[in-house]
């Protein structure tokens, strides 16, 4: 199934997948960083929104 453009927000909130360019921008306009900030924390500990979030130091 074809995801859904007039969403705003990932379909499934617990995984960040970078190959979508709307949701690397929503990710990063939430958490106020970098589009290679993003990409640098999901290539360090994965998909997992929890796991870059704590990379980070950010909530989620």
């Amino acid at each position: 199934m074809p995801d859904n453009l007039n969403i705003r927000r990932p379909q499934d909130p617990t995984k960040i997948n970078i190959h979508e360019e709307w949701e690397v921008q929503y990710w990063t306009k939430k958490w106020n960083i970098t589009r290679e900030q993003l990409i640098n924390a999901v290539r360090q500990v994965g998909v997992q929104t929890s796991k870059v979030a704590a990379y980070l130091g950010k909530p989620l």
